[in-house]
């Protein structure tokens, strides 16, 4: 891992991180069992390599994510920035409930994962989801109380559309709005992206990699019974069409000596000097090759090329399940 990460800054109020970032999801939930020494030395490794921002969520496990975030960052708690969602409600059966955003539920969420974490502040606090049954303004103002406290230092969104994002910035500063930007996700474009960079919002964006379907490591025999199983994109016809779509980056990739993670990680990179993207590599080896994206600064030509390869709109299947979707602001947009 040689690439040499400069940094970014989180909006006109956010902090300044490296220019990606780690998703530590993966490490916990979602995407099938993990190893944990494994993830406790890819944590590291982001560490040494310079990758300062850590993005977990309280629900990624029911806490196991932010328990192991908090132990692989002891002694190194000030090389990073933690950001933290909340208000996902899960049962037993892993399932999901619906969303609590309510002022009082804010404040008792904080103090679990200020536990679980083993800090005295949490760097980004964002709801995880808009709650449908409490206004914005008020789940943000139960944050700004919680900075001016201390216990918070910037509130960022996740997956909101454009009027909440300017009823959220009206209560307090945002630093940064959380939402999937990949070269098969790109509907934020039109509306979402233009109102965060009015306003100053930065962007952290995940989901770079399409949950590995963009990753050019995806097989169309490959089983899976993780979440990826339910996903529009995963499934039949659908899988086809994106996996044709992949083959065509990769022609571009070898054309750079690149690999396709590569080519759809810098092609991120290059939306903005206000965008991180986070990579979920849940392996040393798949964070060294993220990092190698770093290195592949695409020209406008090769941007152009992989816009007329993969033009916007192109994928089959929506980015979640329909269930899902129904819960997503940002769809609304």
């Amino acid at each position: 891992m040689t690439a040499t990460l400069h940094t970014r800054r989180l909006g006109r109020t956010g902090p300044e991180v490296a220019a990606l970032g780690l998703g530590c999801m993966g490490m916990s939930d979602f995407y099938g069992p993990a190893d944990r020494d494994e993830s406790l030395a890819t944590i590291h490794a982001a560490l040494d390599a310079g990758i300062t921002l850590f993005d977990t969520g309280d629900f990624y496990g029911m806490g196991h994510n932010e328990m192991l975030l908090g132990e692989a960052l002891r002694g190194r708690r000030d090389q990073a920035v933690i950001s933290v969602k909340f208000g996902a409600l899960r049962d037993p059966a892993m399932g999901f409930r619906g969303y609590d955003c309510r002022p009082d539920s804010v404040r008792n969420f904080v103090t679990y994962s200020l536990k679980r974490l083993g800090v005295d502040h949490i760097d980004i606090y964002r709801p995880s989801r808009l709650d449908p049954a409490v206004p914005i303004e008020d789940t943000i103002g139960a944050i700004a109380e919680l900075v001016q406290q201390g216990h918070v230092r910037h509130i960022g969104l996740s997956e909101v559309g454009p009027g909440t994002i300017r009823r959220a910035a009206a209560v307090h500063p945002i630093c940064d709005l959380q939402i999937e930007w990949s070269i098969l996700s790109r509907g934020l474009e039109v509306e979402i992206v233009p109102t965060c960079r009015e306003l100053g919002i930065g962007i952290t964006a995940y989901g770079v990699l399409g949950r590995g379907l963009i990753s050019g490591h995806w097989t169309r025999d490959r089983q899976t019974q993780d979440f990826r199983a339910a996903s529009p994109r995963f499934q039949g016809e659908n899988l086809d069409h994106n996996l044709s779509l992949v083959e065509r980056l990769r022609a571009l990739a070898e054309a750079r000596s690149a690999t396709v993670a590569q080519v759809a990680i810098a092609w991120a990179l290059a939306r903005g000097e206000d965008v991180v993207p986070l990579v979920g590599a849940r392996r040393r080896e798949r964070l060294s090759e993220a990092l190698g994206a770093v290195d592949v600064v695409l020209t406008p030509d090769e941007l152009a090329a992989i816009d007329a390869a993969v033009p916007p709109g192109s994928a089959a299947g929506g980015r979640y399940p329909e269930a899902q979707l129904r819960f997503m602001d940002s769809e609304r947009a």
